[in-house]
């Protein structure tokens, strides 16, 4: 059975940092694409990142390009982190790792993409 765990969510401030980490069981997760998702008040579920297992491309929306980072754990094959710099108030949402039953040639940006889910953990970014 898959299971992913999203961690590392906290209260930070404007123009703070957190790292997220997603750790799976039951899956390789470097042998996967792997995406994060965020969800805010009121608001659909956006893509935020992705990374491509057929050649470890990473993609990202706009408006975090350039202050976030996906990657893997050096040596654990299940655990993903999303670097999160320069958080500004508009980041605040739960953030979802996720991952599909199988890979493509690209990670999709849309959430119909993927098949596990975390349960979330909560960003909140206010002064």
């Amino acid at each position: 059975q898959v299971q992913l765990v999203e961690s590392g969510g906290d209260l930070v401030q404007p123009g703070g940092s957190l790292r997220l980490s997603c750790a799976a069981s039951g899956v390789t997760l470097a042998n996967y694409d792997v995406g994060w998702f965020r969800q805010a008040p009121g608001k659909e579920r956006e893509w935020v990142s992705c990374r491509s297992n057929a050649d470890g491309s990473t993609y990202y929306t706009n408006s975090v390009k350039g202050r976030f980072t996906i990657s893997r754990h050096n040596t654990k094959n299940t655990v993903v982190y999303l670097q999160m710099n320069r958080l500004e108030p508009e980041d605040t949402a739960v953030y979802y790792c996720a991952t599909p039953r199988r890979s493509t040639y690209r990670c999709s940006k849309a959430p119909s993409g993927y098949n596990y889910w975390g349960q979330g953990t909560q960003v909140t970014v206010s002064s």
